[in-house]
């Protein structure tokens, strides 16, 4: 497998430390609000990354942390008139909620910053003995120009970034690109004992300690936005490599941006629609759709005609997926004929496409496209008269190749109400006596609760609306 990696620029063969195994972290929510659908890109995108390495037989040890201290969470705290903890606690609930609907499965550990404060009193401590921090009245700060190799990532150099940085007169910092690894008490604001005394961490601290204390000195994979590079993943590097002394990340992966209007969305800005807000129109797996139907490096243009889109998609594969099991229900032979043994064999080539896509830099895009190639063979040749055999090895490459996506995973509802089931019947038996207007009766009285019927040449069959 390639994996473009943002640190030398280009594709590289992913070749993990140990064999068998995947240590990965990206960098989850600072969790004060809803989360919006740009921060759903990152979610989604290296969900499907580490689904892909366990589907290809590695294990992976996958690290996405919630930041349940920051400036955010106390000023939410002041709003909403309760405890910055409580806000916490609140919105990573949310957070499930919004994770599960778009099927993003559990990170292996999902530490908070809030227990991990000693690890990262230890990492500051160890970058004060090796003068890579200064404490400054309770304020303790990274000192940039004493990391050599700072700005590495993001290919800019410290005299670039100094130039280009805001001055201050009253600030304290030695340097302007300094940054704080800890910050001292305020007022109403969550606090912890320390060497430097009552106070609590800085944000790009958080991600480091809880890497290396998860994960160990060297990691395989860090993920994120390609918002973070700078500063984030920038400071990332150069307090893990300055407490360390070895390199921090061998691969650095990062997804485009989403635009509205091609300009980037952000909750800044206020140009930005929460997966909650979404959710009101579009089941989230559209959402999901609609990201992977890009490569993740590309950026993404959002609005609700490109949703409908991925929503038409996304119903071509489910329309797929229950009519293999509608064939299956009432298919008469068992065995597969010669032709159809042959035609099993060939849905391997769907496999292989499917496999290169998502081996060049995970081409989920390409990928997609394969696996709308197989359901048009799949559609073009399994029909009533196929066999039990034929059916079910279709069946089997489908979910192979979409649960890897992460996609056309929900299974088909079969306990209507027994009063809609009575209505289906009732429809049927007007059509058998050619009451045509009271079927197309039946028929909108249904849509208008939901349940939309197709007459096939198989049978009548329902789907939620």
């Amino acid at each position: 497998m390639k994996l473009y990696n943002t640190l030398t620029q280009q594709k590289e063969t992913f070749v993990p430390i140990e064999t068998g195994k995947v240590r990965m972290y990206s960098c989850g929510p600072t969790v004060y609000n809803y989360f919006h659908i740009g921060n759903a890109r990152p979610f989604i995108v290296f969900d499907v990354l580490r689904r892909f390495l366990e589907y290809t037989g590695y294990q992976v040890s996958f690290i996405q942390n919630f930041t349940d201290v920051d400036d955010k969470i106390i000023n939410r705290s002041h709003e909403e008139d309760i405890s910055p903890q409580e806000v916490a606690e609140k919105y990573i609930r949310e957070y499930f909620i919004d994770a599960d609907a778009l099927g993003i499965k559990r990170a292996t550990v999902h530490p908070r910053v809030s227990e991990h404060i000693p690890e990262i009193i230890a990492m500051i401590q160890t970058l004060e003995e090796k003068d890579l921090a200064y404490n400054v009245g309770g304020n303790v700060y990274y000192h940039v120009d004493h990391f050599q190799e700072y700005g590495k990532l993001s290919k800019q150099s410290i005299d670039d970034l100094k130039s280009g940085a805001r001055i201050d007169v009253n600030d304290e910092k030695q340097s302007p690109l300094d940054f704080a690894l800890w910050k001292k008490k305020k007022d109403g604001e969550p606090y912890w004992e320390s060497p430097w005394g009552q106070g609590r961490p800085g944000w790009h601290i958080e991600c480091s300690a809880m890497s290396k204390k998860h994960l160990g000195d060297t990691i395989d994979i860090h993920g994120g936005g390609q918002d973070l590079i700078f500063p984030h993943h920038e400071n990332e590097i150069a307090q893990s490599e300055g407490c360390c002394g070895k390199p921090f990340a061998n691969y650095w992966v990062h997804n485009g941006y989403i635009n509205i209007d091609n300009e980037k969305m952000s909750k800044s800005k206020g140009n930005f629609f929460t997966v909650r807000d979404i959710a009101k129109t579009f089941d989230l797996e559209v959402v999901r759709m609609f990201l992977l139907m890009a490569h993740y490096r590309s950026p993404v243009n959002f609005s609700e005609a490109l949703l409908q889109q991925a929503a038409n998609a996304l119903d071509r594969f489910y329309t797929a997926k229950f009519q293999m099991v509608f064939l299956l229900n009432n298919a008469v032979t068992i065995a597969a004929t010669a032709d159809e043994k042959i035609w099993i064999t060939s849905l391997e080539d769907y496999k292989t496409g499917f496999l290169a896509a998502m081996e060049d830099d995970l081409n989920t895009a390409d990928a997609i496209a394969s696996i709308f190639e197989l359901v048009r063979d799949l559609n073009s040749n399994l029909d009533a008269s196929s066999s039990k055999e034929a059916i079910k090895a279709g069946q089997a490459i489908f979910a192979e190749l979409t649960d890897v996506l992460g996609l056309a995973v929900k299974d088909q509802e079969t306990n209507l109400d027994a009063e809609i089931e009575d209505l289906i019947a009732q429809r049927q038996a007007a059509r058998k006596a050619k009451d045509f207007k009271r079927s197309d009766e039946i028929r909108d009285e249904l849509l208008a609760r939901g349940i939309i019927l197709e007459d096939t040449r198989e049978g009548v069959k329902w789907k939620r609306a």
